[in-house]
C-alpha cells in the first residue's frame, strides 16, 4: 500500500468519534506500530485534528472533512469504464458497489468535468453472466476476504467431479472466465479453479490463518519462477 493511501485509510478509521489504538491500526493496515505513530505525527503536523497519545489511542475531532476529489479526464474514463466492466462481468455486490462509488464521485465533480462523464463511450455486455454466476463470484470474494475455508465440488476438463477443501486467496478474471486462486489441501499446492466448473460451494465455518508458503504472495512468486523456468 502506498503511504498516501495508508494516511487516507488512517483518517477513515479514526472517523466516527471512537478511540482507536495504534495496535489496531497497525493490524488493519499490516504495518508496525512505529509506522502508525510516525504517520499520526505527520497527519497532526499537516493540520489533521487528531487527538490522543501513544499507549492511549487516537480519535479524530468532529467536523473534519477531506478535500473534494479531483480527477483528470483520463482518470474519469478509467473509472467509468471499470465500473461498466464490473457491472457486466462482476458479482452482483461488486456491480452495485461500483455504481454507488460513481454516484458519490459524480456528486463532488465540478460541472464541466461532470458533463464529460456522459461522453464516455465504453460499454460491456455479458449475456452469459447469470444471477447464479454473479452470486458465486460474491461468495468466493467474501470467502477470500474473510479467509474462510471452503469445500468445492469441482469438475475437471474431462468433466470428472472431485471434492476439494481449499483456502480461497483471490479471484482472477481472464476476459470471459473467472478463476479462484486457492491453496488446495488435497493437492497441498496452489490451484486455480474455473468458476464455471464449480458445482457446489460449502462454507466450513472455519477461518484460516495465512501460513508461510501458502499465501497469495507465495502464489505470485511461484508463477514468476515458473515463467523464468520456461524461458
Amino acid at each position: 500500500m502506498r503511504r498516501a493511501d495508508r494516511l487516507f485509510q488512517i483518517v477513515q478509521y479514526l472517523r466516527g468519534g471512537r478511540l482507536v489504538r495504534a495496535r489496531q491500526l497497525a493490524e488493519w493496515l499490516e504495518v508496525s506500530e512505529r509506522t502508525i505513530y510516525r504517520d499520526i505525527a505527520d497527519l497532526q503536523a499537516s493540520g489533521v485534528p487528531i487527538d490522543g497519545a501513544a499507549g492511549v489511542g487516537y480519535i479524530l475531532r468532529s467536523g473534519f472533512d477531506l478535500p473534494p476529489l479531483m480527477f483528470s479526464r483520463d482518470e474519469i474514463v478509467a473509472l467509468i469504464a471499470g465500473a461498466r466492466l464490473i457491472r457486466a462481468w462482476g458479482g452482483a455486490e461488486m456491480a452495485r458497489a461500483a455504481e454507488e462509488a460513481l454516484i458519490k464521485i459524480d456528486a463532488v465533480l465540478p460541472d464541466p468535468m461532470r458533463e464529460r462523464t456522459s461522453s464516455v463511450e465504453v460499454h460491456a455486455i455479458a449475456p452469459e453472466m447469470t444471477p447464479e454466476v454473479r452470486e458465486r463470484i460474491d461468495v468466493l470474494e467474501a470467502a477470500s476476504d474473510g479467509r474462510k475455508r471452503l469445500t468445492l465440488v469441482y469438475r475437471d476438463r474431462e468433466d470428472k467431479p472431485s471434492e476439494r477443501t481449499v483456502r480461497p486467496l483471490g479471484l482472477w478474471f481472464w476476459g470471459k472466465v473467472w478463476t479462484l486462486v486457492a491453496w488446495c489441501e488435497l493437492r497441498t499446492d496452489f490451484r486455480m479453479f474455473r468458476l464455471d466448473r464449480i458445482d457446489t460451494i460449502t462454507d466450513l465455518q472455519d477461518c484460516f490463518r495465512h501460513e508461510p508458503g501458502k499465501t497469495l504472495k507465495d502464489f505470485y512468486r511461484s508463477m514468476e519462477e515458473r515463467g523464468h523456468h520456461r524461458r
